[in-house]
C-alpha cells in the first residue's frame, strides 16, 4: 500500500488497514488463523518471543495474527499507540481494573454508567477497591471526590440510556493535573464521531459488539492505549514489565495480567467478522445519526411522548458540549411515554423496530429499560439516574427514515 496513511482520511485508512500490514498472498483481508500454537524451527526464537525480546506468536490465548490485525485497525482508528482486544467489552473494562488496581485504591466513575458496567464496579468493592459514583457532567463533582488513594477515573462519552454527556475536557485536564488514569468508554460515539485522545484519555474502551462490528453477529471488546500517560510513577506495576519506554508499561501489564492471566481472549473468527463489519462504520454511523436526529425531533413534537433524551436536540442539557466534541450526536436515544401508554403494548405494535437488547446494529432496536437492562439496580437507583418505568431506549439503525417514522406513528396512534 503506497498511500501515505498520515495524509489519508479516516475512511480510507480504515478500509485499507489490513493491506497496510501486508497479509499473506496479497489478500485484501487478513486471513482467519485458527491455530492456537505456533512452530519455531529454532527453539531460541521461541524463548525470545516469550521473553519479549523478539516479536512473534507464542500461544493463542495471548496472541493471534487475525486478532493482531484487528488490534492494528483499532489503533489506527483511535490514533493510539497500541490496542489489546478481548472477548467482550465487559472483559475489556474488567481487565483494566483487574490488572492495575489493588486493595485500598479508589476509583471515581460516572453515576450514569451502563447497568452491567455499574455492576462490575460494585463487584470490585468486595475486593477492597472503593468506588465513588459522581455526576460526570460536572468536573467539579469529580474534583470533589478526589482522595490521595484515587488511581483512576472512568466515564462514558454518552451515557446509556439517558444520554448525559460527561465533561470530557474538564475531567481530562483534572486527571493530567493529578496523574490519574483516565479511561473513556467510546462505544456510543465510536472513533468515527470522537477521539478521546484529544481530551487526554489514557485508555479508550470500545465494545466492538456494537457500532464497530455493526451487524449484531460477533462479540468483542478492546482497550486502546493513547500513549499519553507516563507510567514511571504508577505504584502497581511489576518490575519485569518495566521494559522499553515508560509510556508502554501499563499496556504491557494489561496484556500480561488482563489477557494472558485472566484469559478473556477474542476468538479469531470473531475478530475477522468484526474487522469486516468495521469497514463500513462511517457509512453506518452517519446514517444512524441522521435517522436518530430526525426521530428525536419527531418524538419531541409528538403529544404522546413526554420526554426525549437525545444530545442532538437543543433542549438537551449538554447539547452545546456534544456539538463541540462530537462529529454528530450518535444513534442512541431514549423516550418517556405518557402514562396512559403501556410500554409493552407500544413495543408490540412496532413492525420494523425490533424489541431486543444490544445497540449499534444495522436494525433499529428498542427495549423497556427499567424492566430489563436496569432492572437489577432497583427503583431507587434507577430514579437517581433519571430512568422511569415508561422509558424506552432506542438504538437507531440504518433503515429508510420514512419507514421508521411511519412505524412509530402507527404505534403511538
Amino acid at each position: 500500500m503506497s498511500t501515505n496513511e498520515k495524509s489519508a482520511h479516516f475512511d480510507t485508512v480504515n478500509l485499507h488497514s489490513d493491506r497496510s500490514d501486508k497479509p499473506e498472498h496479497g489478500s485484501l483481508h487478513k486471513a482467519v488463523h485458527t491455530s492456537i500454537a505456533f512452530e519455531y524451527e529454532d527453539a531460541r526464537d521461541l524463548a525470545a518471543v516469550f521473553q519479549g525480546k523478539k516479536n512473534g506468536y507464542n500461544y493463542g490465548r495471548q496472541q493471534n495474527p487475525t486478532v493482531n490485525a484487528l488490534q492494528n485497525r483499532i489503533t489506527r482508528m483511535e490514533g493510539g499507540h497500541s490496542t489489546v482486544a478481548f472477548a467482550t467489552g465487559m472483559a475489556a473494562i474488567g481487565s483494566i481494573l483487574f490488572s492495575l488496581l489493588r486493595q485500598g485504591d479508589h476509583v471515581i466513575a460516572s453515576a450514569f454508567l451502563f447497568g452491567n458496567t455499574n455492576s462490575l464496579f460494585n463487584t470490585f468493592t468486595n475486593f477492597g477497591v472503593e468506588v465513588s459514583f459522581v455526576d460526570a457532567t460536572d468536573c467539579t463533582a469529580v474534583k470533589a471526590a478526589l482522595r490521595p488513594e484515587t488511581r483512576l477515573v472512568f466515564v462514558e462519552t454518552i451515557a446509556n440510556p439517558v444520554t448525559q454527556i460527561a465533561d470530557l475536557q474538564g475531567i481530562g485536564t483534572l486527571c493530567q493535573q493529578h496523574n490519574l488514569i483516565f479511561v473513556v468508554d467510546n462505544t456510543i460515539t465510536t472513533p468515527w464521531l470522537f477521539s478521546p485522545r484529544t481530551v487526554g484519555a489514557t485508555f479508550i474502551v470500545n465494545s466492538l459488539s456494537k457500532y464497530f462490528g455493526g451487524h449484531g453477529d460477533a462479540l468483542g471488546g478492546a482497550v486502546t492505549d493513547t500513549g499519553l500517560y507516563d507510567w514511571k510513577d504508577y505504584p502497581h506495576l511489576y518490575d519485569n514489565y518495566k521494559t522499553g519506554p515508560s509510556s508502554t508499561w501499563g499496556m504491557t501489564q494489561l496484556k500480561k495480567k488482563g489477557l494472558r492471566d485472566f484469559g478473556a481472549t477474542l476468538a479469531p473468527e470473531a475478530a475477522h467478522t468484526l474487522a469486516l463489519g468495521s469497514e463500513t462504520i462511517s457509512l453506518r454511523v452517519e446514517r444512524a445519526c441522521n435517522n436518530a436526529l430526525t426521530l428525536a425531533r419527531f418524538f419531541e413534537a409528538h403529544p404522546r411522548v413526554r420526554k426525549v433524551n437525545y444530545p442532538g436536540l437543543e433542549s438537551h442539557a449538554q447539547h452545546a458540549r456534544a456539538a463541540l466534541l462530537f462529529g454528530q450526536f450518535g444513534g442512541l436515544m431514549s423516550i418517556e411515554l405518557e402514562e396512559e401508554i403501556d410500554c409493552f403494548d407500544f413495543l408490540n405494535r412496532l413492525q420494523f423496530v425490533v424489541s431486543s437488547s444490544n445497540l449499534g446494529d444495522t436494525r433499529t432496536l428498542a427495549i423497556p429499560v427499567a424492566h430489563t437492562i436496569f432492572f437489577e439496580m432497583g427503583a431507587a437507583r434507577r430514579a437517581s439516574m433519571g430512568i422511569p418505568d415508561s422509558m424506552i431506549r432506542l438504538a437507531v439503525g440504518i433503515e429508510n427514515i420514512e419507514d421508521l417514522l411511519a412505524d412509530f406513528t402507527q404505534a403511538l396512534a
